[in-house]
């Protein structure tokens, strides 16, 4: 089962819908707090949704629960925290919120062809890699393969 994570800074329109085209993703999950952010381009919410249903047949939903709070964001952001405190903070954030029954409910044990969209151009020092393991990491039996786009 493949799992895909993609951020869509430093990517052109082009560059971001033809790597989802080409590798078959079927549903975009935005796990972005923010999504209607000026700075997102194409990525802003409702303008990536009607681009990914109208014209690349993907559809689209904005998961917020997989998102960090602000407070874990801003103190990131601010420096209050490095990556490590905010990798843990988040991790006990999904336990917190009991992430497990909402993808249980919401994806029925299939993440083939779903991919985690955030802004980061990476996925080293971004949430989505974490929401991925998280996915992995519940779901041993599904032999998920985790590919960032």
């Amino acid at each position: 089962m493949k799992l895909f994570t993609i951020g869509f800074t430093k990517k052109t329109a082009r560059e971001f819908f033809t790597l989802l085209k080409n590798n078959q993703i079927n549903k975009v999950v935005d796990v972005r707090l923010n999504n209607s952010s000026q700075l997102a381009g194409f990525a802003k919410g409702k303008d990536i949704e009607y681009i990914l249903e109208e014209f690349c047949k993907i559809s689209y939903i904005h998961a917020t629960e997989l998102a960090p709070n602000k407070e874990i964001l801003n103190d990131y952001k601010n420096k209050k925290i490095n990556w490590q405190q905010y990798e843990s903070l988040f991790n006990k954030l999904l336990v917190d919120r009991n992430i497990k029954n909402k993808l249980d409910r919401d994806f029925n044990n299939n993440f083939d062809g779903i991919c985690l969209l955030c802004s980061e151009e990476t996925a080293d020092n971004c949430h989505r890699r974490l929401v991925a393991e998280y996915i992995k990491r519940n779901y041993p039996d599904l032999g998920i393969n985790i590919t960032h786009l």
